[in-house]
């Protein structure tokens, strides 16, 4: 495969990095290294899920969506975890679109073969396991967030989110972008990003948005950030 992109590490994927090491060897000639392309959509609302995906990098959305076309996130998915997890939980219709929203490299497994592999593997099995519970309090926590805490407080947590999953204090996301995925008006997004940029928290120019002051921002937002980030810690910490 002459354009194949290079094969990411799979210690750069929490759940991969996590197996031991014979579980790793035995899943290494089912995964086929991919590149993450901003707005491609790996799978969407009530269509089959082809592959589950491990992000080595890049930030892909979760996003529930209406029959008019609105959606709204209900979680974000970055090197930490697994795309397409309701594979592992048993059914392989798509119950939300799963949207690039930041570009980068993945290794990837056809469908069939990743519920194969995880029932034949008790370590992977567990894996996946402790990742949903951790992906549950993340979108429980996001939801709560979403319909109780005013826009500032929403916009830090995904900012600070976002950074966790890019590994940067650059994200190239417009006010346009962030209306959209928090589904307010882009007023809202002005209103709240102002005083943020007043104390020097962030900066934004024309679609290149910069965390100046990751402490800041952490401060200025809402407890379920928090949640969620020590729900991961734990799982992270967590013996294989």
């Amino acid at each position: 495969m002459e354009n194949a992109p290079p094969s990411p590490e799979p210690g750069a994927n929490w759940v991969l990095a996590s197996l031991p090491r014979g579980d790793l060897d035995r899943l290494l000639p089912d995964l086929e290294p991919i590149a993450l392309t901003f707005g491609e959509v790996l799978h969407d609302v009530g269509q089959p899920i082809p592959y589950a995906s491990f992000p080595c990098g890049g930030l892909v959305s979760l996003l529930a969506v209406e029959e008019g076309g609105r959606q709204t996130e209900l979680a974000v998915v970055g090197k930490e975890g697994v795309v397409g997890l309701t594979l592992f939980l048993g059914n392989e219709i798509a119950p939300y679109r799963a949207l690039v929203q930041g570009g980068g490299p993945a290794l990837r497994m056809q469908a069939d073969l990743f519920r194969e592999r995880a029932r034949s593997s008790p370590a992977l099995t567990g894996l996946l396991l402790r990742y949903t519970d951790a992906f549950l309090v993340e979108a429980t926590r996001s939801a709560v967030c979403d319909h109780l805490h005013p826009v500032q407080k929403r916009l830090c947590r995904w900012l600070l989110m976002a950074q966790d999953r890019l590994g940067s204090d650059r994200l190239p996301y417009t006010q346009q972008f962030m209306a959209d995925i928090l589904a307010v008006r882009l007023a809202s997004v002005s209103e709240a990003a102002r005083p943020l940029q007043h104390a020097g928290i962030i900066r934004y120019n024309r679609g290149d948005l910069r965390i100046l002051d990751r402490a800041g921002l952490e401060r200025a937002c809402c407890g379920c950030y928090r949640a969620i980030k020590e729900r991961f810690d734990t799982l992270r910490a967590a013996p294989g």
